[in-house]
């Protein structure tokens, strides 16, 4: 079974943890040990990744296995496709299995964004967001698991990641008010997706540096239209279809694209509203530098009462205080 690879070939590789790879599981990339200098190949692409494969490592101390970098994306679409039984494995370190959570639906997230999208979001693309919100809501719902992913956020603003840091605040708030598994997945979809419509705001608006000018604003302000109608044709309900257009309304009626007011507006978008100003706040983007977490709920408390929903505040204050994010 074991072949030397010729060191004549210029080939790169990439470390994963055997644990990654599960018995009878089809994996499109093949899987190499480090042995006396050199790599061997331990599984062919296309073969399984048997019982045997793993109590061979297990019985050899062996913590680590390669993957050739030309493989990388198969390897990436084989994790997906496992995540959430990744996620339920309580055998794994919950810091393992948060590292692979982020990891995995951040490149997700990324690959809706960077494709250019055509008027309507791909049906494909909908199915791996969906099977994201789907895998992780009951791991988001577990003891630490939101302390446990923190380390992995990113305070550099793009617009994929900041998708995520919304999605993991908000359903962690959400699961704080009991909402139903049915309710909760509508609203982590919203969540995930919530600014999916600014995929049609041109780059040179979102990067800027410095303040808009009136006309940019109002251009920017279409986004949650954008976001609902690239999604009008995909099986969303009016949960899901409230918390992208309605994320920008805020209490006092000065919101938008609607200008609702308070009890107009439904929990689940407030709870959403709430963590997308913080992650914004506390994230580094082209026309503001990062606040620390504290500063930027002290601003939100202060400045912006009659906009937030107060009692969803303090609820979130107390979750991130729980997770020791402040």
């Amino acid at each position: 079974m074991d072949t030397k690879i010729s060191a004549a070939r210029p080939v790169s590789y990439f470390p994963v943890s055997p644990v990654m790879l599960f018995p009878e599981a089809l994996g499109d990339f093949s899987v190499y040990l480090w042995r006396g200098g050199d790599f061997i190949l331990y599984t062919s692409s296309g073969q399984k990744f048997t019982p045997s494969h793993c109590r061979v490592l297990h019985k050899n101390d062996i913590g680590e296995v390669y993957i050739q970098s030309s493989e990388k994306v198969q390897y990436e679409q084989y994790i997906e496709k496992h995540l959430g039984r990744i996620l339920q494995d309580e055998n794994l370190p919950i810091e393992l299995r948060s590292k692979i959570f982020y990891e995995a639906s951040t490149l997700v997230m990324q690959d809706v964004f960077d494709n250019k999208l055509p008027s309507t979001l791909r049906a494909r693309h909908f199915a791996r967001v969906s099977d994201i919100v789907k895998n992780s809501i009951k791991f988001l719902a577990s003891d630490n698991s939101l302390s446990s992913v923190a380390p992995f956020i990113s305070h550099d603003y793009k617009t994929y990641t900041h998708c995520m840091h919304v999605f993991i605040c908000s359903v962690a708030m959400c699961h704080t008010y009991e909402v139903g598994e049915n309710e909760l997945f509508e609203c982590g979809l919203g969540a995930l997706l919530h600014d999916v419509g600014k995929a049609k705001i041109p780059r040179s608006i979102l990067n800027k540096r410095g303040s808009l000018t009136q006309s940019e604003r109002e251009i920017i302000k279409e986004h949650p239209v954008h976001g609902v109608s690239m999604c009008s044709h995909l099986p969303m309900t009016q949960n899901t279809i409230n918390c992208i257009l309605f994320h920008h309304e805020k209490l006092d009626g000065t919101g938008y694209p609607a200008g609702l007011k308070s009890e107009n507006i439904p929990l689940p978008v407030r709870i959403i509203s709430l963590a997308d100003v913080y992650d914004a706040l506390t994230s580094e983007r082209p026309y503001a530098e990062a606040m620390d977490p504290y500063a930027a709920l002290s601003l939100m408390r202060n400045s912006m009462r009659d906009a937030l929903d107060m009692n969803v505040f303090k609820r979130f204050v107390a979750v991130l205080s729980g997770a020791d994010m402040i």
